[in-house]
């Protein structure tokens, strides 16, 4: 193999941009600098203050175009902090390359100051792939290998560790080839089982639908995917649900056979899917449960199957059927061929939301959702990280398109206001609206420097309960109610919103936070708003 007198770094540059990601993500330690300083103008490198804001922001940025997205972090210290944030885009399938700094080569061995020692191990198990090249004339091969293996179905976060004396090496003249390939996935259902697959559903008494992740990821891209599943539930007269901690939002919330999102307990699912015969699992896990609520699994006469893209998902899940496909093209395929039973429970968007609780101590949560409601329109999609509402939320306000509503996939906490963040930096046009709880603020809080430095149109509700609310409810249901550390107090979120550049207000009532909310939307960049609502 010859090389030429283009180096490492230029070839693994070409890579980068024939994938399209000229846009990074990071926060720089010294490992990085001969990688950073190569980087040509067609390069935009988004700072942020610590590794897990980071990750957070490119996940926001990879949720709204649809695209992999390169995160740069500082060797084993900068990947840890990074950690929190990587189990989100793991659960999540959101395709990022990790790309992280090593020590000069030969020093690792020496586990030298900043070296990190096993570099491949750190990140698992939340990566799809994850390694540090043997020679430096394999880096730029390793970083193509990357960028497809984020993408590939099932999508995810991928890693790779490259020395910092590696970027200067000769490049492979064979490095040329690297740009122009290409991967194909298959699409399609087995004709056999595609026909098994139909006499289920036509011969289903009370269908439902269970759907997840993978859809409102393929209607991003393709928004036909969501009017086939629409149009599937349609045909079907199945009841719709949500899979269980939705971290994203796969079909409309104001349809009439929309019923809800599951409640994540082994019980709850159970008693939520005994009056269906036969339920349908369009690409989600079966099932992400949370509360560990002992019971058997299913009703008697409960038929589950499962068609996902995750070959993992298929193979953990306890019970039902499962298919490794793709999802987008098996909604399209099944909608066009399922017999349509000719019966409709109204108009699509006439599903009425019921009101909201109230209280007279002050503003509940669920107000919150009802303002965030009156004002929903095409400009504007959500990110939740208040786990106290996360149920409420997708029952509370109207979520009708592809990539509207974002939430963490892993139940880690600081995902919303950097998810945010990346959000509004992918997609400038539009306004994204966080409400976070105050217990989350505080992990991604850092998320306000950037966009204060970049004006993104954002704004933050601070959902302000003075405590770890959903914790408090857990530990009810769990009944050990005395639980240390739960309670806030005293955290002036407004101070800190100004001391990063970020205009905020704080609010007690449901008239002021509307008020507030009304001038947060038309502002022209950045606004914080801390809603003190009652426990």
């Amino acid at each position: 193999m010859t090389t030429t007198g283009t180096t490492v770094l230029q070839a693994s540059l070409d890579v980068f941009r024939a994938h399209g990601m000229t846009t990074i993500f990071g926060n720089p330690g010294s490992n990085e600098l001969p990688f950073l300083a190569g980087l040509g103008d067609d390069f935009r490198f988004i700072l942020g203050l610590h590794e897990q804001v980071v990750v957070g922001m490119a996940e926001g940025f990879s949720r709204v175009t649809g695209r992999p997205v390169l995160v740069n972090l500082h060797a084993a210290s900068g990947s840890g902090n990074g950690m929190g944030a990587l189990t989100n885009a793991h659960y999540g399938h959101v395709p990022l390359v990790i790309l992280a700094g090593q020590q000069v080569r030969r020093t690792v061995g020496q586990e030298t100051m900043l070296a990190s020692a096993d570099a491949a191990t750190l990140p698992m198990p939340l990566v799809k792939y994850s390694h540090e090249p043997l020679s430096a004339a394999d880096v730029p091969r390793t970083l193509s290998q990357a960028a497809f293996e984020a993408v590939t179905q099932p999508s995810g976060p991928v890693y790779v560790s490259v020395p910092l004396d590696d970027w200067d090496e000769p490049a492979l003249a064979d490095d040329d080839l690297l740009a122009a390939r290409s991967v194909s996935t298959g699409r399609g259902l087995d004709p056999d089982l595609e026909r098994e697959l139909l006499a289920s559903l036509d011969g289903a008494k009370r269908p439902a639908l269970v759907v997840g992740p993978q859809v409102d990821a393929a209607a991003v891209i393709d928004p036909n995917v969501m009017e086939a599943v629409t149009s599937l539930a349609e045909k079907l007269d199945a009841s719709v649900y949500i899979a269980p901690s939705p971290t994203r939002c796969p079909f409309p919330t104001t349809h009439p056979n929309f019923e809800g999102v599951l409640v994540p307990g082994i019980q709850s699912v159970r008693d939520q899917l005994a009056d269906h015969d036969v339920v349908l699992v369009l690409g989600a896990a079966v099932f992400r449960y949370h509360r560990w609520e002992p019971s058997n699994y299913l009703s008697p006469g409960t038929e589950v199957i499962q068609i996902t893209q995750d070959p993992r998902e298929a193979t953990r899940a306890p019970f039902g059927k499962a298919v490794i496909t793709d999802v987008a093209s098996t909604a399209v395929t099944l909608a066009a061929q399922i017999t349509d039973r000719g019966t409709r429970r109204g108009e699509r968007g006439c599903r009425i939301m019921s009101p909201a609780p109230t209280s007279a101590e002050g503003m509940t949560g669920g107000e919150v959702l009802e303002v965030l409601n009156e004002h929903v329109d095409d400009s504007v999609s959500y990110v939740n990280e208040t786990t106290t509402l996360d149920l409420d939320y997708l029952e509370r306000v109207a979520i009708d398109r592809p990539g509207m509503y974002a939430f963490p996939a892993s139940g880690g906490l600081g995902f919303g206001l950097p998810v945010a963040v990346g959000m509004a930096i992918g997609a400038p046009e539009k306004t994204i609206v966080a409400t976070v709880g105050d217990g989350s603020a505080n992990y991604g809080i850092t998320a306000l420097y950037t966009a204060a430095q970049l004006q993104t149109r954002t704004v933050f509700v601070i959902v302000n309960n003075s405590g770890y609310g959903a914790l408090a409810g857990f530990a009810q249901h769990m009944g050990v109610p005395k639980v240390p550390g739960l309670a806030l107090g005293g955290i002036d979120f407004v101070s800190l919103a100004r001391g990063y550049g970020v205009p905020a207000k704080q609010t007690s009532n449901r008239a002021e936070f509307a008020s507030a909310y009304r001038e947060a939307l038309d502002a022209s960049g950045p606004v914080l708003i801390d809603a003190t609502i009652v426990s």
